[in-house]
């Protein structure tokens, strides 16, 4: 499980790192809310674990924009404050859970789990639109009686495809969700990718066509 854990003091985001680590987590560890807004749209992680309290933008704004921009990924808040009203503003604005500072170490690790098992709960193993189904747990995208095993990239670029298909995607949102943050790529692969796609669905014989708006992006349509 890959975790994405934002925290601006760095003995205890060190300390925090350190326990999940142990624990067998992946945490990619961030200092402010800026960079915490721009790995998680990413959509590689598991799980998010953010601080209120943090410079550039707080914990609850950038929680507010994840949100707004479609990210479903569960989120744990951590603050020094414990007032009713922080909590309310954190579980409006789209938090799974809560925890105020100072925590047990112990207590974190539980709700980790606890977020992690909602978020397998709530998320299905398939995907479908119009005659694809994606099963994310083989990588498998059938249609009808055909089936294929898609390759790595082919099949993460597909899955954001099929998981937003009601609204268009710029090639910059597809790079930074299919290919990573870091990625040492450019919207080249994004273009190639979608061209091997279409091939890929004209081969099934799918009718889903991804289709593209000029200066906007790319979505999947089923024509009537």
């Amino acid at each position: 499980m890959k975790l994405l854990y934002a925290e601006d003091e760095p003995l205890l985001s060190e300390a925090v790192v350190d326990i999940l680590t142990y624990h067998k987590y992946i945490v990619d560890a961030v200092y402010n809310g800026g960079d915490a807004y721009d790995y998680a749209v990413s959509g590689d992680y598991d799980g998010i674990i953010l601080d209120i309290m943090m410079p550039g933008r707080d914990g609850i704004d950038v929680l507010a924009a994840l949100r707004t921009n479609g990210c479903k990924t569960p989120v744990l808040l951590l603050t020094a404050k414990a007032q009713i009203d922080d909590r309310i503003r954190g579980l409006d604005a789209g938090a799974d859970d809560y925890l105020p500072k100072p925590f047990d170490m112990g207590e974190l690790l539980a709700r980790v789990r606890a977020m992690l098992r909602r978020r397998e709960e709530f998320h299905p193993d398939l995907l479908s639109f119009g005659d694809l189904t994606l099963n994310v747990q083989s990588c498998t995208l059938s249609c009808g009686e055909a089936d294929f095993v898609l390759p790595r990239q082919e099949y993460r670029l597909m899955e954001q495809l099929m998981a937003n298909h009601n609204i268009f995607l710029s090639s910059e949102d597809l790079l930074v969700k299919a290919w990573g943050y870091d990625a040492e790529t450019d919207i080249n692969s994004v273009w190639l990718y979608i061209s091997y796609l279409r091939k890929r669905l004209a081969a099934m014989g799918s009718h889903v066509e991804i289709v593209t708006k000029r200066n906007i992006g790319y979505r999947l349509e089923m024509p009537l």
